[in-house]
């Protein structure tokens, strides 16, 4: 008799699962955290100045584009696993202010990125944001989702980074 029973409770969480999948629920809205600020500290000093690397490469170089200031937050080797982005520093440097054409402007007093989540692990911070897209089946319609940035920090700097991009 439990098996019977077992057997018919995974048989309705595989349909409801399935009528997620098909568009019969929701998802769950992905939304930035409150103090995103707060997100970037650690009691661990070896993980608060990593996740203080990564603070400044979202606030000064991606949120106000100081692109000149690079050789502070970024390795001269660094690796990137992005498809559009070569690596080394100066490639980064270039392909924001030169292919992208990104202008400096102030950097803010808080940050202004949609964070989820940071997690910082030994030498790696991932850091999670909201990421908001056309719905493919209705586009005047968007949905979020999460998307992904990792660095590993070497002396102080991030020395490699991947990210969920795929080829433009």
């Amino acid at each position: 008799m439990k098996l019977k029973t077992a057997a018919a409770t995974l048989a309705l969480a595989l349909l409801a699962a399935t009528a997620g999948v098909n568009g019969a629920s929701a998802q769950e809205a992905v939304v930035a955290a409150k103090d995103k600020d707060a997100l970037f500290t650690a009691k661990d000093p070896v993980l608060n100045a990593n996740k203080q690397v990564v603070y400044h490469i979202f606030k000064d170089l991606l949120e106000a584009n100081q692109w000149g200031e690079a050789d502070k937050y970024l390795t001269e080797r660094y690796i990137q696993h992005n498809p559009n982005v070569p690596s080394g520093r100066e490639s980064v440097v270039t392909f924001f202010t030169k292919v992208v054409k990104v202008q400096p402007k102030p950097v803010p007093e808080k940050m202004g990125a949609p964070v989820v989540f940071v997690s910082a692990e030994g030498d790696l911070v991932t850091v999670a944001t909201v990421r908001t897209e056309k719905d493919p089946k209705d586009p005047s319609k968007t949905y979020t989702t999460t998307w992904y940035d990792t660095w590993r920090i070497v002396d102080g700097k991030a020395d490699e980074h991947w990210d969920a991009a795929v080829k433009q």
